[in-house]
């Protein structure tokens, strides 16, 4: 099959996959199963690529496909146990429906559809790593692999950390400044972008940078000005107030670093 015809058929499956996920959605109205159909979209693209193209040097794209498979089972469990399963909509989408008023079906409907062709082009950044035609296996692959285990073990820890932080009852209200959250206000989110760094050195020989750098210019922008972090701390502040203003003085948005003395 060749790689424009496996991404054909990767933009059809993801469209009627988002259409399911929103009519699922318009049953339960918990349109957290966007993220999770998101998620399981592109590790399930990767697989498909490894099987369907002949790109490449076999090992290498089961390499790519695994990576990315594990890195989306992870992130999936995660999404459904703490958010599909959990009672109450996130408050992203909370606040959208309430924006939306009686359009957000409507809205709804193409903001999943917009996920999907995200998905579409977000999966050709696997497509690109695997064509390398080098048959060893390289330092640049290493890298790749050393990235990929960095971000996977940082985002799992940042998770965890939050998690145990709110399960404190004793913590009610207040900002979690623990672990990888005294260096970043979004560690998860920092790590989750350098997942996508992890393939650029794999795809060396084969894919242009300029090219493999869409994918995590693309997140980046999500992130830091749309739906990542804005609405997170618009919502942050509205809860939290002075105690959070506190932590955007001290601590960086995504980049982790020292904190800054609070004045």
């Amino acid at each position: 099959m060749s790689a424009w015809l496996a991404v054909t058929v990767v933009a059809i499956v993801m469209a009627v996959v988002m259409v399911g996920s929103w009519l699922l959605q318009r049953r339960l109205l918990e349109a957290d199963v966007v993220d999770l159909g998101w998620t399981a979209g592109l590790g399930g693209s990767a697989l498909f690529y490894a099987a369907a193209v002949p790109a490449g040097v076999g090992w290498r794209r089961w390499l790519v496909a695994a990576m990315a498979a594990i890195w989306s089972a992870r992130l999936g469990f995660y999404l459904l146990t703490k958010r599909v399963l959990v009672s109450g909509e996130d408050g992203r989408y909370r606040d959208l429906r309430a924006k939306w008023g009686s359009r957000a079906q409507t809205r709804f409907f193409v903001f999943f559809q917009a996920q999907a062709l995200l998905v579409v082009v977000l999966s050709i950044h696997f497509l690109l790593a695997m064509g390398s035609t080098d048959p060893g296996f390289r330092l640049l692959d290493a890298a790749g692999l050393l990235i990929w285990v960095v971000s996977i073990a940082g985002e799992s820890l940042a998770d965890r950390q939050l998690s145990r932080f709110r399960a404190d009852p004793a913590n009610a209200g207040q900002v979690c400044r623990v672990g990888l959250w005294r260096y970043s206000r979004h560690p998860n989110y920092f790590f989750e972008w350098v997942h996508w760094l992890s393939y650029i050195p794999i795809a060396v020989g084969s894919a242009s940078p300029i090219a493999m750098l869409i994918a995590p210019t693309l997140l980046l922008g999500s992130i830091l000005f749309i739906t990542g972090i804005p609405p997170i701390e618009r919502r942050a502040v509205a809860r939290r107030g002075e105690a959070y203003r506190a932590y955007q003085r001290s601590t960086n948005a995504f980049f982790p670093w020292f904190p800054r003395r609070e004045r």
